[in-house]
């Protein structure tokens, strides 16, 4: 029997791409998006193993009735995977807090209500899979994305500690962290602040700039993503972290050697902190 899976954020990006995928392959699919006419098409051609579901993550009602309706449809969850989320540019000191939080009622607390809701279909079931799309920016920072990068590492913790949790009930967690994909999440997906301070020119803009220059040129395919995470469910055992993209792999490595040089170097501080015995 093929795995039901709830998806949410299949608008676009790897949500959409993941939706089809699955249904191509014969996956029974709740697709999930804050306007359903841009998922109807997904639908329409698998109307058997297919339910359109409206869904905005900072909805608590929305989301109940999301995990209702695809119990309803398909009797169980094996796999929630928690896509939807948005993108912010600006330096911290630039960032205005009502888009700042914003980001965070989706990216996060959006992504932990889901995950509260599915769990107790999961925990009867003892069985099941969550996938939390997070980012490279969720292991290494950058500029002119603090506040994304802060939403992602805090997807990261919350998993990391959700996977330790649920381990011994037979549920499974993966934390997808890609690097630049052909998504829409450098394009309409990512507001700008509208505070400019020239200090931050060659650090916080540039980098923006850099990020919004290759939107579409991104080394990584969807598609392929959409397989390997896929490929994860399917596997005995899974990761808990999967870097997607080539860019991806070399910056979490280059963060592990950062992390060791800090760590090494003040060791002896480190130590020192301890009372003595």
């Amino acid at each position: 029997m093929k795995k039901v899976w709830l998806i949410t954020g299949c608008s676009t990006g790897f949500g959409r791409e993941l939706a089809k995928e699955l249904l191509t392959n014969g996956y029974q699919v709740a697709v999930t998006a804050r306007n359903v006419a841009d998922i109807a098409d997904i639908v329409a051609a698998y109307p058997d193993t297919a339910i359109s579901i409206r869904l905005d993550v900072t909805d608590a009602q929305q989301i109940v009735q999301a995990v209702k309706s695809t119990i309803d449809r398909f009797g169980r969850i094996d796999v929630l995977v928690n896509n939807a989320g948005i993108g912010y540019f600006g330096a911290i000191e630039e960032s205005e807090e009502a888009e700042v939080r914003r980001m965070f009622e989706i990216n996060v607390f959006g992504l932990a209500r889901m995950t509260q809701e599915v769990l107790p279909h999961m925990r009867r079931q003892k069985s099941g899979h969550i996938l939390n799309v997070a980012s490279i920016g969720g292991l290494r920072s950058f500029p002119g994305v603090g506040f994304y990068n802060a939403t992602k590492y805090a997807v990261d913790g919350l998993s990391e500690s959700l996977a330790k949790e649920v381990a011994p009930l037979g549920i499974k967690v993966t934390v997808i962290a890609p690097s630049g994909f052909r998504t829409d999440w450098a394009g309409r997906s990512a507001k700008n602040t509208s505070i400019k301070i020239e200090d931050y020119a060659t650090t916080a803009w540039k980098n923006m700039g850099d990020i919004r220059g290759y939107s579409g040129n991104q080394p990584g395919d969807p598609v392929k993503a959409a397989k390997a995470m896929i490929q994860v469910t399917e596997t005995e055992n899974p990761p808990m972290r999967l870097l997607l993209g080539v860019a991806a792999l070399k910056g979490a490595r280059a963060k592990l050697e950062e992390l060791k040089k800090d760590f090494d170097t003040w060791s002896s501080v480190t130590e020192g902190a301890d009372f003595t015995s």
